[in-house]
């Protein structure tokens, strides 16, 4: 909870210009590019598509008229996910950071935006992610100490992580078993990332009855299974299997129902991209976006060098974002960086196919009772309450693809 002593370095002892920065990741272009639809109200969303026409043909009319056959016909029905973020502060604290004469900024703002920040963030990490939660895996079993140090299996996968996360390991992705620090601990906080190592460092000793190995799954306590179906499920690395995805069955026909995977490792990434469209045109797509994450949109950028062609992106009238202009098959393909794509792999979406469907706005204050803030009656203290109910979905997987790079 923000107290007196937590928030003492945000309080002003001179008046003066001084801002305070926030380091929060603020740049989700995905988030930001996705149709949206906030009436998703109801017990589900049934996301019909048609992906294939009756087969009563032929050149001998008796054969054809012998046929029957009808247009293939699903429906994804999507569920909603929850998601939750607190604000939490004590009442002398709000008042004491009232007004620019007593404080650098309001403390009850600060926290408020910081939530709204921090439930942003999670939505925008899971959408390029799986419904599961992992946020990255371990790379080998942690050393003996009073802290646990985990160092993560691919860095670039820091990026899902913040100071005081409540962080819990598992085996699996799903089933499996939950691992260990100590003889019945089996969570801690986070007290430090270092972003540029790839490692992260959990507030509960590591013992010789710990359980953690290497390739096992870090999640948020709380997180698994229960986070919105990401681009890695609705286009995943290998093709689809016959167990149900919001009910549709992909496995008869893996790449209109669950996307176009395109291997683009031993060449370079425009080369790797270009193929991909290719792939994904020649099934009737037209991607006209793709998403990489930071260190392969940097590879790009010094690829083309100097054929290299910038584009700056509004979002709700204001510039929000500055892309990589390259040309598909149907066209141009507006290239960006977003933190929450894996590492080896770019996306290329028709965006017109997508639309995070949410019950009101995507990210609201949970005010049915009519009071943003509420009294905590056993403290000094107030509370907002933040919530999601949302759900991404594909009218049409197959005009999308994903790509695998070295």
């Amino acid at each position: 909870m923000q107290d007196m002593t937590s928030f003492d370095a945000a309080l002003k002892e001179h008046y003066n210009n001084q801002m305070v920065e926030n380091l929060v990741y603020k740049n989700n272009p995905l988030l930001a590019m996705l149709p949206k639809y906030e009436g998703f109200g109801g017990r589900n969303y049934p996301m019909p598509l048609i992906y294939g026409n009756p087969q009563n043909r032929s050149s001998t009319f008796s054969n054809a008229v012998g046929l029957s056959s009808e247009s293939q016909v699903e429906a994804f029905t999507l569920t909603r996910v929850k998601n939750y973020s607190m604000a939490f502060i004590d009442g002398e604290t709000l008042d004491a950071s009232k007004g620019d004469k007593n404080a650098f900024m309001s403390a009850l703002t600060t926290e408020i935006d910081g939530a709204f920040a921090s439930i942003s963030n999670d939505i925008a990490f899971g959408i390029g992610r799986d419904s599961s939660g992992y946020r990255a895996q371990v790379n080998a079993e942690p050393a003996e100490a009073a802290s646990t140090v985990i160092t993560l299996k691919n860095a670039e996968d820091v990026v899902g992580f913040e100071l005081n996360q409540d962080i819990v390991i598992h085996s699996a992705k799903s089933g499996g078993s939950q691992r260990v620090y100590d003889s019945g601990v089996t969570s801690g906080l986070i007290s430090a990332v270092d972003r540029s190592a790839g490692t992260i460092t959990i507030n509960a000793a590591y013992t010789s009855s710990g359980t953690i190995a290497a390739d096992d799954y870090i999640f948020v306590n709380g997180d698994r299974g229960n986070k919105i179906s990401g681009l890695e499920d609705w286009i995943p690395d290998s093709a689809p299997s016959s167990s149900a995805f919001f009910g549709v069955d992909r496995s008869v026909d893996t790449n209109r129902l669950g996307g176009i995977r395109t291997s683009g490792t031993s060449m370079p990434i425009e080369e790797a991209l270009i193929e991909a469209a290719m792939d994904i045109g020649r099934e009737g797509g037209n991607p006209d976006y793709a998403f990489l994450n930071y260190k392969q949109y940097a590879k790009l950028v010094k690829s083309l060098g100097s054929k290299v062609q910038y584009i700056d992106l509004d979002v709700n009238g204001v510039v929000g974002f500055r892309g990589v202009l390259i040309h598909g098959a149907n066209g141009p393909i507006k290239v960006l960086a977003d933190r929450s794509i894996r590492d080896s792999r770019a996306y290329l979406l028709s965006m017109n196919t997508w639309e995070l469907a949410s019950l009101g706005p995507l990210v609201k204050m949970l005010q049915a009772d009519g009071n943003k803030l509420l009294r905590q009656s056993s403290a000094d203290a107030y509370e907002v309450r933040i919530g999601s109910y949302a759900q991404l979905g594909c009218k049409a997987p197959g005009h999308n693809g994903v790509v695998t790079l070295d």
